[in-house]
């Protein structure tokens, strides 16, 4: 007699990747990648009169306003010219704080085709961080313009800036899969987050200088990771400068502890995803 072949099953919510296993499995995977930044790209204006031109009218709106604020009632010493110094940081942060926000809600919408298909999981944080740099990169247009608008230099400093938004959506990747699988199994958690950016935002040098800050308060504005993230932005446009070396050193050490520890907490949170979404 013959013997019966038996089928083997392989669950996939049991296999554990490593590192290079996931990159490769992205790779692998780079057509469905590229479909998912797509759609976030299209989508998300679809029923929008403008599409697009909200990435940066967004900004410039909020910009108007505080420079109203800031530049006629309330005026900070040493800020020149504070339409650029405000949109220099101002979109480096709403780029993370939007980010990180919409790769939760990525995950769990997404639930259906992880049923399906084997798919990388973390493709989805990965997919929302590339359309968001897209975005981001849209959004500098009219800040460019703005400052030759004003007679604000544009200088060769600016060269610098796909460093500072490489480290920047490394740190944000790492929230984003932090979040992303936290917000699986405890929805609560993106209803805080959405609270929680609200304040982190003041309590990044974004809208006002950091000399400004009490000096008992100091070591909080340092200790945030984002006050060394925006300032790798803002010194090549606003300052015309290159980032000092600490604040180089800091932001890779952030970008690389937050990424490193997204992904070990995603993985490990990962083999339980099916009964959850």
């Amino acid at each position: 007699m013959q013997a019966t072949a038996v089928p083997v099953l392989f669950n996939a919510a049991d296999e554990r990747l490593t590192v290079l296993q996931e990159l490769r499995d992205l790779v692998d995977h780079r057509n469905l990648l590229w479909n998912l930044v797509r759609r976030d790209l299209t989508v998300r204006y679809k029923r929008s009169v403008i599409g697009f031109f909200w990435t940066m009218l967004n900004p410039l709106l909020l910009m108007i306003i505080l420079t109203v604020v800031f530049s006629s009632l309330f005026r900070f010493e040493g800020i020149e010219n504070y339409p650029t110094y405000f949109l220099s940081t101002y979109l480096v942060f709403g780029f993370f704080a939007q980010t990180s926000n919409q790769s939760m809600a990525s995950l769990a919408w997404n639930g259906a085709l992880m049923k399906r298909v084997r798919v990388p999981k973390s493709i989805f944080a990965v997919s929302t961080t590339l359309s968001g740099l897209v975005n981001l990169c849209l959004a500098y247009v009219p800040l460019f313009v703005i400052m030759l608008a004003t007679g604000a230099p544009i200088c060769l400093t600016v060269l610098y800036l796909p460093i500072s938004f490489l480290l920047i959506a490394m740190f944000t990747l790492g929230v984003s899969l932090l979040l992303s699988a936290l917000a699986v199994y405890f929805e609560d958690v993106q209803h805080m987050y959405q609270v929680a950016t609200f304040g982190l935002m003041y309590m990044t040098p974004i809208i006002y200088p950091i000399t400004i800050v009490p000096y008992k308060w100091l070591f909080v504005i340092r200790a945030n990771p984002l006050t060394h993230l925006v300032k790798l932005a803002r010194d090549p446009v606003y300052g015309c400068t290159l980032p000092g070396g600490h604040v180089i050193l800091a932001s890779v050490a952030a970008a690389v502890i937050a990424l490193v520890l997204g992904w070990v907490v995603f993985h490990r949170l990962a083999r339980g995803f099916y009964l959850h979404v």
